[in-house]
């Protein structure tokens, strides 16, 4: 199996998300190796040795995805015996024509504290753990959105990543069994309509992953799912609130078809 490297001197995050990105396009197995902090010469000449160790081992040249700033290290690792792929040089020269300025390399300046955005999603992140699954009920007005269903179609990890990539308060509020005799909006969320976004699942995945929870139960039965989906979607459709259906979503692009229904205002960069 031929193997991708994503390296950088810091995070390697970007490295990750363009290669990742790239290799999706075709249909192959890679094994997948990320190396961060890449930050002397002794660790890059390190690293260098581990894909000449891996070319060798395996008969193809490994795929190098990376984003040094610092130039020494860069030419250390470009002269592995992987193919390299630098996005870094690749888009720099182009950008600096364009926006008539020389661009001022730094380490670690992609994903640092130091980054505006970074208050925004820490303080998202406290407000989504002490909003989980409706455990708070008495601060939704500092919310940004509230995220309802049935259990396990995915609101908590949804309102995590919102949270912490985005900046964004999400709370959610579980559906549950109780409620189904008389389903409606609960008093509390009446106030806050405009910031519910329901989510709901296909009941046979909603049943696999309730029976992993709690098998053979009321809870991860198929009547059980099928009826809490149907009166929750019949909730979302009478009150006009805007739903996704997460079977076949991950949580990036159920959290990405969030963003662009309500059009939040994301705090990432």
């Amino acid at each position: 199996m031929r193997t991708a490297f994503y390296i950088s001197d810091g995070t390697a995050i970007t490295s990750e998300v363009f290669g990742h990105a790239l290799l999706s396009l075709f249909p192959v197995d890679f094994a997948h190796e990320t190396i961060s902090f890449v930050e002397t010469k002794e660790k890059a000449l390190e690293v260098k040795a581990l894909i000449n160790k891996t070319a060798k081992k395996s008969n193809e040249p490994p795929l190098v995805f990376h984003t040094f700033v610092n130039h020494e290290i860069r030419e250390i690792i470009d002269s592995c015996d992987g193919i390299i792929y630098n996005f870094l040089e690749h888009f720099v020269s182009p950008l600096e024509k364009q926006l008539g300025i020389s661009a001022k390399p730094k380490a670690h300046r992609t994903h640092s504290i130091h980054e505006n955005s970074y208050d925004y999603r820490i303080d998202a992140v406290n407000y989504s753990l002490a909003n989980d699954d409706g455990s708070n009920i008495s601060n939704y007005e500092h919310a940004d959105v509230i995220l309802v269903g049935v259990s396990r179609s995915g609101k908590t990890p949804s309102s995590l990543y919102l949270a912490l990539q985005y900046g964004i308060k999400a709370a959610n509020y579980p559906f549950t069994d109780d409620d189904m005799e008389e389903l409606k909006l609960p008093s509390f969320l009446v106030p806050h309509k405009k910031k519910l976004f329901g989510l709901t699942i296909d009941a046979q995945r909603l049943m696999d992953i309730r029976e992993g929870r709690m098998s053979n139960s009321k809870y991860s039965s198929a009547r059980q799912c099928r009826m809490e989906l149907r009166e929750v979607e019949k909730l979302y459709k009478k009150e006009k609130i805007p739903f996704l259906n997460t079977t076949k979503l991950s949580v990036e692009e159920i959290t990405a078809k969030i963003l662009n229904q309500t059009g939040l205002q994301r705090y990432k960069y």
